[in-house]
């Protein structure tokens, strides 16, 4: 009996800690969306904020299952809980197989991708956030190459384009001085179609791609214990659920 008992209340906990957290990208998410306010048409793989709604209803649908199944000893919540994460568990496994084995194949994917967001940036504020972010993060400028930008409506380098940031890149791929107290958010402007030995003292010049495959590289054992560390957490839910369910059904066995 206690050992039911310990399985039902840690399953419990353990689902509703990731459903209060789900809770919590929702609101975010529904937050960014109204925030933003624009009648740009957003896709998933380039809204940040579409992304976190959809991640987010999707736990908590998952988690409410687990949640309520294991307090309510609902045999029906339970299976459709254990199903649903076996079926993700098995994507995420098959999907870590794929891109290892297609490598190359995810990696111009994902350069198409960013080449996407790199055209919508200026017209999401999120996406916007999440590039300036990377650019700065990994001291980079574009995907490739920080001509990359031109493909940009405001950042392109065309006679009949009438934007102030024609010819220029966006303030994250300048490079920041150590006592810099002032920052200069013009001083990516004109750059583009300049010497490259000219300019790079002002902005980063190697693309963003290539500097996070590098980092993923370098820290493939942060990035390793993260995926084998939620892949053991999704397992033991999966136990917990499995094992509270037998119980269950061994208690109405005896009835």
């Amino acid at each position: 009996m206690t050992t039911c008992k310990a399985t039902k209340y840690f399953l419990f906990v353990c689902c509703y800690v990731f459903w209060v957290a789900s809770g919590v990208m929702i609101s975010v998410g529904i937050y960014a969306k109204v925030a933003k306010e624009n009648d740009v048409v957003d896709t998933l793989t380039t809204d940040p904020a579409l992304l976190l709604l959809t991640v987010g209803s999707l736990t908590f649908f998952i988690t409410f299952l687990g949640c309520f199944g294991a307090l309510r000893d609902s045999v029906v919540l339970l299976k459709m809980f254990l199903g649903i994460l076996m079926i993700i568990l098995f994507l995420q496994i098959a999907a870590a197989v794929l891109g290892f084995l297609f490598s190359d194949l995810v990696l111009r994917r994902t350069e198409l991708l960013m080449k996407k967001a790199i055209v919508l940036y200026r017209e999401d504020m999120d996406l916007e956030n999440v590039i300036d972010f990377v650019q700065k993060k990994f001291l980079c400028c574009g995907v490739n190459y920080y001509s990359d930008w031109s493909q940009n409506m405001y950042f392109n380098c065309s006679v009949n384009n009438p934007s102030l940031e024609a010819c220029g890149v966006p303030f994250s791929c300048c490079v920041r001085l150590q006592n810099e107290t002032v920052f200069n958010t013009m001083c990516g402007y004109k750059t583009q179609g300049i010497e490259e030995s000219l300019i790079k003292e002002r902005i980063y010049i190697p693309g963003c791609l290539n500097k996070i495959v590098l980092w993923g590289k370098q820290n493939l054992l942060l990035v390793g214990g993260i995926s084998i560390s939620l892949l053991c957490l999704e397992i033991c839910m999966i136990s917990l659920a499995a094992v509270q369910l037998h119980q269950i059904q061994e208690k109405e066995k005896k009835k």
